[in-house]
């Protein structure tokens, strides 16, 4: 099992506490990223709003590419999922830019393409905002261009989106044939596409027997068009403690679910542009990306063993959030990861 968390860009994951004691900060950001290095996480998730759609849209929130760019050069074994929606990035611009970033890594760069679904961001920000499945024709086809560029001498391309003609761009990326391209998504558009296009599927927060379905359909979709196999990776909100009665008690402080909170109206909004298999409970909508859904809550054995239930089902990466981000990533890595047996591999 591969240890992800998502960089807390937004100042935190808890839509009912306003504080989490982890500022939306450069500083914050780069202590973070380096000690997880030394504590065991293998990747970080930047996630990519101009807004801050956990907090409210007047709080701050980082740019992912310009941190992504400042993280890779005071990291040294982080592997980087950056976030990019290609309504705001045109392609063959986002492509030279994405490969440097991928050069001062030293090659550590990943791709989390992620198909826009906030339309009052889009129109704060001056952006086309396409409906569902045409974002998913958009998304195609921009892959496709920055595909190309990193892997052509030369790429041309004229079609509905996009029009790029004898485009040059030197130097490629450093992995080949491209940095790991990762996409989550739950609509037929969405998977179909995934399959086709990308190298991992990632998934919300879910119980290991949700998860190893969805992963078993995406296998046979990727089957059936003669491609190697994906790898696969889920959310989780994970909460590691002595107790029982001290896990209740983190659960009990995190859900408790405040209608007026800031981020209320964005995730009203988030939930009638998506297509999601599943309904959303009022209480999911404390923790984001459906973290709790996971159960990574309890004693550190009964995490562990819970850890073990989705590398059964098929799991390579878990995407973990904690708060407060730091000192909680202490103790799971302590109590959950350093408890492993060690993995040749790692």
């Amino acid at each position: 099992m591969r240890y992800g968390y998502w960089m807390p860009v937004f100042g935190g994951w808890l839509r009912n506490v306003e504080n989490e004691s982890m500022e939306a900060s450069w500083s914050y950001t780069r202590r973070l990223a380096q000690r997880s290095e030394q504590i065991g996480f293998d990747l970080s998730l930047i996630a990519e709003l101009n807004l801050n759609d956990i907090k409210g849209i007047d709080a701050p929130s980082l740019d992912a590419w310009s941190t992504a760019a400042a993280l890779a050069a005071v990291t040294e074994t982080l592997e980087l999922m950056v976030a990019v929606r290609p309504t705001f990035h045109a392609p063959a611009l986002f492509a030279k830019q994405a490969a440097s970033i991928d050069r001062i890594s030293n090659g550590r760069l990943a791709l989390n393409v992620v198909s826009s679904w906030w339309q009052q961001e889009a129109a704060m920000y001056g952006v086309h905002f396409d409906q569902h499945d045409d974002r998913y024709g958009r998304t195609s086809e921009w892959l496709d261009v920055v595909n190309g560029i990193w892997s052509e001498p030369r790429f041309s391309h004229a079609g509905k989106h996009y029009t790029v003609t004898d485009t040059v761009m030197e130097p490629k990326p450093v992995r080949t044939p491209r940095p790991p391209i990762y996409a989550g998504g739950e609509s037929e558009a969405a998977k179909n596409l995934i399959a086709q296009k990308c190298d991992a599927y990632v998934m919300h927060g879910d119980s290991p027997e949700h998860v190893a379905a969805k992963i078993t359909d995406m296998r046979e979709r990727r089957e059936r068009l003669g491609l190697p196999p994906m790898e696969y990776g889920v959310a989780g909100y994970a909460v590691v403690r002595d107790s029982e009665a001290e896990v209740k008690a983190e659960l009990a402080r995190i859900t408790d679910v405040n209608a007026s909170a800031k981020g209320f109206a964005n995730y009203q909004q988030w939930l009638s542009g998506t297509q999601l298999e599943r309904q959303m409970s009022i209480e999911e909508y404390s923790v984001s990306n459906r973290g709790l859904r996971s159960g990574l809550t309890g004693t550190p054995q009964q995490v562990a063993d819970r850890v073990g239930e989705f590398e059964r089902a098929g799991v390579d990466l878990l995407l973990l959030q904690f708060s407060p981000q730091l000192e909680e990533m202490e103790r799971f890595g302590e109590t959950v990861i350093r408890s492993q047996p060690l993995d040749p591999a790692r």
